[in-house]
């Protein structure tokens, strides 16, 4: 019996035991729960700034698309204090931790909308 027969044993009970806290701790259903409350702030901060196009969840996988190029939020965003993702050019996206409190929630909505609101303000809007 070598190496590889017996990790997918420990691989295997690591995975269970995973899925049996997120089930117990009853994190799906927080991620849900706090991801449309989350989306629903950032809907509601950044209703009148001129470029948000659309913002959008699936549970915690949040998604704020703008009508420019906007890769240049990560680097201000670090710069914030918040860790956030640019993909296609012109798509904010937050995945925060499942664990995340309201107060934490509340801190990321603040801060992001401020940055994208500010970012907005200065940046041109990207000619279709």
């Amino acid at each position: 019996m070598g190496w590889r027969d017996t990790a997918r044993a420990a691989c295997c009970a690591a995975a269970m035991t995973t899925l049996a806290i997120l089930e117990e701790d009853g994190l799906l259903a927080r991620a849900v729960e706090l991801g449309d409350n989350i989306a629903a702030s950032l809907r509601e901060k950044l209703a009148d700034t001129p470029g948000v196009m659309q913002i959008r969840n699936k549970g915690l996988m949040i998604a704020i698309e703008l009508d420019r190029s906007c890769t240049e939020l990560v680097a201000r965003g670090f710069e914030s204090g918040l860790l956030i993702n640019v993909t296609a050019d012109t798509v904010v996206r937050l995945l925060p931790p499942l664990i995340m409190t309201d107060e934490q929630a509340t801190l990321l909505v603040d801060g992001v909308s401020a940055l994208i609101a500010k970012f907005c303000a200065i940046a041109p809007a990207t000619a279709n």
